[in-house]
């Protein structure tokens, strides 16, 4: 039987290409007509694009900080945040699958007005907090890699990040494949950086197990690492990726897509981990003993310590994380706004809104200061889609016999709490 009409047999409208033809196999897969490697292949997607928030710029600000302030003592920050993030991801892919519907359309519909108008701002807040640093961070890539000025850089970072959202319009397989492009270009340029940094690997493993919180600096770093990390607008936008992605005709195949996609979430976010632990380990390495905690002034340290090669590969990972980062933000504000509010602007337009403070603060502020700053807002924002998933999650009436086991719940329970009371932390150090 040609595939177009395999498509049409199974229920799912055929788009043209990449799309298409991912959509044909993970039908296979799902009817056991694919084995090994090849039936887990045309799920992987949803995963590497919520990926991309755990590798962005703002993970560059903070992870270079944490580096040059505290050495290799915050490592085990990032492996926290890691393992909560894999949870609420897994969580979050698990709700669009079950139910075809995203978060922010589930919390709409079973969370009162004015919880849901509460939401929808805190996440509209969140997600301009979460440009400053993507876009900026893009930009400030561009900028010191062709020797131009920011504003260039920020233009230049706007006009790709609008094309590379324009392949949407061919379906879900190009953007995907576009976006692991950009976190394959990422993870090995830190893998690079790994091999040419001087590393403590005993530090770094003491680092990684051992907790460990030293002064006001090292507090406001991990809370701004975990904020970086975890970050509110991807639990969102998990979601919405997996909703319609391939569509479940019966619980057979929702319990093999979950099966699928909590592989594809311990597989993308593991490396994510891994990534943002070469960043802390990197910065640790060279930059503790010159005191550096700036992104610029990174790039100049790296060409003098290790050479213009690995100053080069830092800038091109920047612009890539950026730019990725841009793309998966600006899809996350479209889905918040038309779930929580029922309202959809195009895709130009939310552009502008959400990228015009970082044109105030490149012309006005510490670039760098407002980027770590960005993060630690993230993390007072963090609790909300993680209280929603744990409600929702539990709901029989939202998940069915999918609802979410107790190990589950108290643990991503004890985890909210632990957020939230890092976050109390750091207003008492304020306010004291």
């Amino acid at each position: 039987m040609p595939p177009i009409l395999r498509l049409l047999q199974a229920g799912v409208a055929p788009v043209a290409g990449a799309t298409q033809q991912t959509e044909l196999a993970a039908r296979e897969s799902l009817a056991g007509h694919r084995k090994g490697i090849k039936s887990f292949l045309p799920f992987v997607g949803p995963a590497v694009i919520a990926s991309v928030g755990y590798m962005d710029p703002g993970n560059f600000a903070t992870n270079i900080q944490a580096g040059s302030a505290t050495g290799y003592m915050l490592l085990w920050v990032v492996v926290l945040a890691s393992l909560i993030a894999m949870l609420f991801q897994a969580m979050s892919a698990k709700l669009g699958i079950v139910t075809g519907r995203n978060l922010p359309e589930l919390c709409g519909d079973e969370f009162s007005k004015p919880v849901v108008f509460g939401m929808w701002i805190a996440s509209e807040v969140a997600a301009m907090a979460t440009d400053v640093a993507e876009f900026l961070g893009g930009a400030l890539g561009v900028s010191l890699l062709f020797h131009v000025s920011l504003i260039s850089g920020m233009i230049v970072t706007g006009i790709v990040t609008f094309a590379i959202l324009t392949l949407a319009k061919a379906g879900f397989r190009p953007l995907e494949l576009v976006i692991g492009a950009l976190v394959a270009t990422i993870g090995l340029s830190y893998m690079c950086e790994l091999v040419v940094a001087p590393l403590n690997w005993h530090a770094a493993l003491l680092g990684s197990v051992v907790p460990q919180l030293h002064g006001r600096t090292a507090v406001t770093l991990a809370i701004g690492i975990i904020g970086a990390t975890i970050m509110p607008h991807t639990l969102y936008l998990h979601s919405g990726l997996t909703q319609n992605r391939t569509p479940a005709r019966n619980d057979n195949e929702r319990r093999r897509l979950l099966r699928f996609s909590n592989r594809e979430v311990l597989i993308a976010l593991g490396l994510a981990a891994i990534v943002n632990m070469a960043m802390v380990m990197m910065s640790a390495s060279v930059f503790a003993r010159s005191g550096i905690a700036d992104i610029g002034g990174a790039y100049h340290t790296l060409d003098l310590l290790l050479g213009a090669g690995a100053a080069t590969v830092f800038l091109i990972s920047l612009m890539a994380s950026g730019m990725s980062s841009s793309v998966v933000g600006t899809m996350a504000g479209q889905m918040i706004m038309q779930g929580f509010v029922h309202f959809r602007v195009p895709v130009w337009l939310r552009r502008l809104v959400t990228i015009a403070p970082s044109f105030v603060i490149a012309l006005h502020f510490n670039v760098i200061n407002a980027m770590v700053i960005s993060q630690v807002v993230l993390s007072f924002v963090l609790p909300l889609p993680m209280i929603a998933l744990v409600v929702l999650s539990s709901r029989r009436s939202v998940m069915g016999g999918f609802t979410a086991n107790k190990v589950t719940v108290y643990t991503a329970i004890a985890m909210t709490v632990l957020i939230v009371a890092l976050n109390l932390v750091l207003i008492g150090q304020v306010v004291g």
